[in-house]
């Protein structure tokens, strides 16, 4: 693998991996520079596969991705197919809006799947938005949708069994009129 053909391929999966994960974003987060951090980077041009090992961050704006491994896939087209964060937990966050607070998302493995826009974060899922918490084995962020779906990891081994899903929804403040 030639250095000329790895810069190209690195940063068309950087740039097309944080453009995408932008719904939870602010528009200006896909306009910033990327910065990945980690202890080695392995990238195979042939299969399209970026590695990145050894605390990794990844962060763009107000994105932030962290993990043990960063896994990018791209399709035959050079689009970005999928990309996983592994760690203990691994961790993602954005800001949604100037005027929201950051969402932050946890899991032993996080996925963010490209063409359906889906985050899947698996084992010890978490997810914290404003206070209010969701937890469970698998939770499933259609960002396109803004549809949540919580349950059971069927298919997966998981370590922290949780046969129930937990969510702390805290009260909307009350308008103040005079």
């Amino acid at each position: 693998m030639s250095c000329v053909k790895t810069l190209p391929l690195l940063l068309g999966l950087s740039a097309s991996l944080l453009g995408a994960a932008s719904a939870w974003a602010l528009p200006e987060d896909s306009e910033q520079p990327i910065h990945v951090q980690a202890d080695t980077a392995e990238l195979d041009d042939k299969q399209g596969v970026a590695v990145y090992r050894g605390d990794v961050v990844i962060t763009q704006g107000t994105l932030k991705i962290t993990g043990d491994t960063v896994t990018i896939t791209q399709t035959p087209s050079g689009e970005i197919d999928v990309f996983t964060s592994v760690g203990k937990p691994a961790y993602y966050e954005q800001k949604p809006a100037i005027d929201k607070p950051i969402v932050k998302a946890y899991g032993l493995t996080i996925q963010y799947f490209s063409s359906s826009e889906r985050i899947v974060l698996i084992d010890q899922a978490k997810v914290v938005q404003e206070g209010n918490t969701f937890e469970g084995e698998k939770i499933v962020y259609d960002t396109k949708r803004q549809i949540v779906n919580a349950g059971r990891a069927n298919d997966t081994q998981i370590t922290s069994p949780r046969p129930r899903i937990d969510m702390v929804i805290q009260p909307r403040k009350k308008e103040q009129t005079q």
